[in-house]
């Protein structure tokens, strides 16, 4: 029972985490992948980094002379470890109509998510390539950005966008803006808020205030997030102070990284009035 107790905390805390992420890595067009080789729990990681296939003419007689594959794989150091580990006092659980630890559970899901959304954003900038488009207009900036992602071999489906507060109120103003009344069920239930030039566009108040938006592609981020410790419910009444109480506690570890920083650009928000 303890087992399948703890198994249920951690979907609820993941659950709730999903839920709030702007820097998601599911649906239509997540923004990181999840796909790694080896246990997080060591402290390090492989992802793979997408080469291109190489292509040539077929000669009936010759045939085509093979090539190397050009996928590598990229180790990276897990760096970030988290833990919870709340008290919840047996009197405050019965006071409470529904039920207490579900709800610290769910503020658990809600406090992890802002964590990792932070750290993903700050990857996006630090590792990614800085752009400055010529264009004025919203529209014409992001049109520019996808320029160049194509120019970087970056595919044309599943592109993001993350806006800044201030670069979303400048798309809501243009008149190429896809609003979300438009937008299939599933991007909308994903976090996505409108479609521009190709893009899924999220908004994000994490964004540093010197840029406008990022923009990329899953196949070149990479998140790794794995519970250390599955979440539970100790009981805290053996220890000399505790009486009647219990605790939720629970720690994972996690990392994000950009294995091709041309495959996501760095808009810088304008300088000066």
């Amino acid at each position: 029972m303890a087992h399948a107790l703890q198994d249920r905390f951690a979907s609820m805390i993941d659950d709730r985490l999903r839920a709030e992420l702007v820097t998601v890595d599911q649906g239509a067009v997540p923004i990181f992948n999840t796909k790694y080789e080896g246990d997080p729990k060591a402290g390090a990681v492989k992802v793979p980094v997408r080469g291109e296939m190489v292509t040539g003419a077929y000669n009936k007689v010759t045939g085509l002379a093979p090539s190397e594959g050009s996928t590598t794989y990229l180790t990276i150091t897990i760096d970030n470890d988290i833990a919870v580990n709340e008290i919840i006092d047996g009197y405050d659980a019965e006071a409470v109509p529904d039920n207490l630890v579900a709800d610290r559970l769910d503020a658990a899901g809600y406090a992890g998510a802002l964590v990792l959304d932070n750290d993903a954003i700050d990857t996006l900038e630090a590792e990614g390539t800085a752009f400055t488009p010529t264009g004025t207009t919203a529209y014409d900036k992001v049109v520019e950005a996808g320029a160049q992602l194509t120019k970087n071999n970056v595919p044309l489906r599943g592109r993001f966008l993350i806006a800044s507060p201030d670069f979303y109120a400048e798309l809501l103003k243009d008149d190429f803006f896809i609003k979300t009344g438009d937008l299939s069920q599933e991007l909308v239930m994903s976090g996505v808020v409108g479609m521009i030039a190709g893009f899924a566009v999220r908004v994000s108040n994490n964004i540093a205030a010197t840029n406008d938006f990022i923009v990329g592609h899953s196949n070149w981020c990479h998140r790794v997030r794995e519970w250390m410790v599955t979440p539970f419910l100790a009981n805290l009444n053996g220890s000399r102070e505790m009486i009647g109480a219990s605790a939720v506690k629970g720690r994972w570890v996690f990392t994000h990284k950009v294995s091709k920083p041309e495959a996501v650009l760095v808009i810088a928000a304008p300088v000066g009035p």
